[in-house]
């Protein structure tokens, strides 16, 4: 009998380490996914800085590419069929396609506002109501050696956890010349 007892005790072990590799293996599981999560938070500053740098070398298709909706890019004008059904949708209250020449001119616009010496990043918030994640990015401008504070870059995440510039309080950075 006490042969049974051992060999049903190294079974009761042997099931213990199962439940504690099962519990390590969903704690490494956890960790991951949160993970990921954190790093979101430093994306919406990192579309500011990287539009910041495109607009300080006056690159205009990279600009483009950061500003926009949680629909999409700017930038992405799409192929003349995309804009076909883009262009009915407008008729229902959609907004229709731009043209490259467009977002040109709307992104070199902005830019020659936002021509800076120096940058710094102050705080981020959320933006509550809004449909999409979005986060207000509040910077600090060195423009023409004057210190232009917080103006307010509104982040909105599109498709594909891509975070957008969708509004820059242009009429800020102005005032503060």
């Amino acid at each position: 009998m006490s042969g049974s007892k051992g060999a049903m005790g190294s079974r009761h072990v042997g099931f213990l380490m199962v439940v504690v590799a099962v519990s390590l293996l969903s704690a490494a599981c956890t960790t991951q996914v949160r993970q990921p999560a954190a790093a979101a938070a430093v994306a919406p500053q990192m579309s500011v800085e990287r539009f910041l740098q495109a607009a300080n070398s006056r690159d205009l298709t990279s600009m483009g590419r950061l500003f926009g909706t949680e629909d999409g890019p700017m930038g992405d004008t799409g192929s003349t069929f995309g804009c076909m059904f883009k262009k009915i949708g407008s008729w229902f209250g959609g907004l229709p396609c731009r043209t490259r020449q467009d977002v040109e001119i709307q992104m070199n616009a902005i830019s020659s506002v936002l021509v800076h010496q120096n940058y710094r990043i102050v705080r981020e918030e959320m933006v509550a109501g809004r449909d999409a994640p979005t986060t207000r990015v509040l910077v600090d401008l060195t423009i023409g050696g004057r210190l232009v504070q917080s103006i307010p870059f509104e982040v909105v995440q599109a498709g594909g956890g891509r975070w957008l510039i969708q509004n820059v309080d242009l009429s800020a950075v102005m005032a503060g010349r």
